[in-house]
């Protein structure tokens, strides 16, 4: 053991920045983090095992015991419920002889549930020792289980059990073509630096992870700085349920992904770029580093590059299971080596990002179509789309619909025009954004996909008329309890309450007081948590009981009052508290009435 942790550190150049490579190889070899790696560690990176400790402990892919040699991970998301996902779970439970959670007695096989592994669209999904397992169906569980038993290393396993599809169902302005190798490098050198700058300025392009900042202002920020070490990076975490866009265009246009990510070097003047690919990805890992590898032997990545003075490189760092590493200070954290807990902002990272340096930090689709608009021009993409909303927006669209997938649309589409072009019928209600957006109700289909309307960072989960939105609710509190990083006490404390909340009411052991109650407490984890996960984590809640609050009425115990009570009243106040878009003056009364 020592002489193979050495070897990693080594490898690593005893950088504690790239703790969380190090224990990933550690973790993939031993099936958790020994003690005595720890130790080791501490003394050849040169910091305290205890902040080993606080990284393992931070991210689920690492543990402090023994896993089994397979370790089996089924991803949790609604979407795999919806196609049978629990049924599935106890039979693979079954025929392995192990309990969720648990490792067999004989140390072969370990089972848990997972969150999301960004397979919506060809689920019921799942990870073997991190390799992504998809369409899950009995044949395939038999197979996995009777591989396992032989203990058949994975290389031997069949190809289809890990096949992904990339199911691009409807492509546009950055799908129908890509721009050759190269040409945005040099489109920009000959245009001059500062002038694509404004090409990219003029297109209007915003940041396609969701916020939606404006990607030339945040550009230009960057390279105003005074410091002359800066750094790019790409944003590849999406672990918003739901969400899988940036997994195909990592599969399909990389090459793309990396010449905006080049560019975009050549704007701040940086020299080092990072890819942070979520751990979910490992599939992908291989076939990226290969794709760097041929962009410097093409002269396009590493010193001087197509003779433009421009020396600059890409690393590829790996997640290992943190939804709240989505948000930048908090991915940003990570590839420093620990714990991904998002910083106080501000300062924010164009001033002092990775290792306190400026830093850009940019989603997959964005640097996608920076480097399109740096061959193309503004106009070519600032023409499509609406006033406040440019160019074209890539889909991951999956749930009750004939063709799950990605659909990529010029903003300014409605939202029925989507669910037509899918296949989605007897449409109850579709969650926008993932569990953080917002529920749309049948009645707002004619609503537009754009930041005026619906902005999103890209997720459609649709709902048929079959299905109780409870569940939907039920499943992504849960999902917010298990991702909070616990930095602060509304969003640990407040997710953990509007779990138990919600189970009370979806269990059927909820009263009128209880909607009262959830609703206020929705208002405080949202107002008052550190970061984007606690403030939009009541989401899910707040969006269903504006249109649905008949659906949390009807679970409500049948109980007897006492005299003089007025359940009416109550059951009034609840509306008119869930229609409450302000809920701000409310709370300050209560907290007064309560002082």
């Amino acid at each position: 053991m020592k002489q193979f942790i050495r070897g990693i550190a080594e490898n690593n150049h005893y950088q504690p920045t790239h703790l969380l490579q190090i224990l990933r190889q550690i973790q993939a070899h031993y099936h958790y983090i020994p003690e005595a790696a720890i130790e080791q560690l501490s003394e050849l990176l040169s910091i305290p095992r205890t902040q080993i400790i606080s990284v393992v402990e931070f991210y689920s892919f690492f543990h402090l015991t023994p896993r089994g040699q397979y370790e089996l991970l089924i991803s949790d998301s609604i979407t795999d419920h919806m196609l049978g996902k629990k049924i599935l779970f106890d039979y693979l439970a079954n025929k392995l002889g192990v309990a969720a959670g648990e490792v067999r007695k004989d140390g072969v096989v370990s089972l848990d549930n997972t969150s999301c592994t960004g397979m919506c669209d060809q689920g019921p999904a799942g990870l073997v020792n991190g390799y992504a397992l998809t369409r899950l169906d009995r044949p395939a569980i038999d197979k996995i289980a009777e591989l396992i038993n032989q203990q058949k290393p994975l290389n031997e396993w069949p190809s289809e059990l890990f096949h992904v599809d990339d199911n691009i169902y409807k492509s546009g302005l950055l799908l129908d073509r890509q721009i050759e190798q190269g040409a945005a490098l040099r489109s920009a050198f000959k245009r001059g630096i500062k002038e694509t700058l404004k090409e990219i300025d003029n297109s209007g392009l915003r940041g396609r992870g969701g916020a939606g900042f404006k990607t030339a202002i945040k550009w230009q920020f960057c390279s105003e700085e005074q410091q002359t070490e800066r750094y790019v990076v790409c944003n590849a975490d999406e672990g918003e349920p739901g969400t899988f866009k940036d997994r195909v265009l990592l599969n399909s246009y990389a090459d793309q992904v990396f010449e905006g990510m080049t560019v975009g070097a050549a704007v701040i003047g940086a020299k080092q770029g990072f890819l942070y690919l979520r751990g979910e990805y490992l599939h992908l890992n291989n076939k990226l580093q290969g794709i760097l590898d041929q962009r410097r032997r093409n002269g396009l990545l590493g010193s001087n590059i197509l003779g433009s003075g421009l020396d600059f490189d890409i690393e590829i760092c790996l997640g290992a299971g943190a939804y709240i590493c989505g948000e930048e200070s908090a991915l940003i954290e990570s590839l420093e080596g620990k714990a991904g807990i998002p910083r106080n902002r501000p300062p924010y990272p164009v001033t002092q990002g990775y290792l306190g340096k400026p830093t850009v930090v940019n989603n997959v689709e964005t640097f996608l179509a920076a480097a399109a608009i740096a061959v193309n021009g503004g106009d070519w993409f600032a023409n499509i789309g609406t006033e406040k909303s440019k160019g074209t927006k890539i889909l991951s669209i999956s749930g009750d619909c004939d063709r799950p997938g990605i659909y990529e649309y010029p903003f300014g589409v409605t939202i029925r025009t989507v669910l037509n072009d899918c296949g989605a019928a007897d449409v109850q209600g579709v969650q926008v954004g993932g569990p953080s957006g917002t529920f749309i109700s049948n009645q707002e289909l004619d609503r537009k996909l754009a930041f005026e309307d619906l902005a999103t960072g890209g997720s459609f989960i649709i709902f048929n008329s079959s299905r109780n939105i409870l569940d939907a609710v039920h499943n992504f509190t849960h999902f917010f309890a298990h991702e909070s990083c616990g930095f602060c006490t509304p969003c640990r404390v407040g997710t953990s309450l509007l779990k138990k909340q919600i189970d009370k009411i979806v269990e059927g052991h909820g009263s009128a007081g209880d909607i009262v109650a959830l609703e206020e407490l929705c208002q405080l984890v949202k107002n008052y948590s550190h970061c984007g996960l606690g403030q939009t984590a009541a989401n899910p809640i707040l969006t269903t009981l504006e249109r649905y609050l008949g659906l949390y009425e009807s679970h409500l115990k049948e109980i007897s009052f006492e005299p003089g009570f007025d359940l009416d009243g109550a059951l009034e106040t609840a509306r008119r508290m869930a229609n409450r878009h302000d809920a701000s003056a409310h709370l300050a009364q209560t907290e007064s009435e309560h002082e």
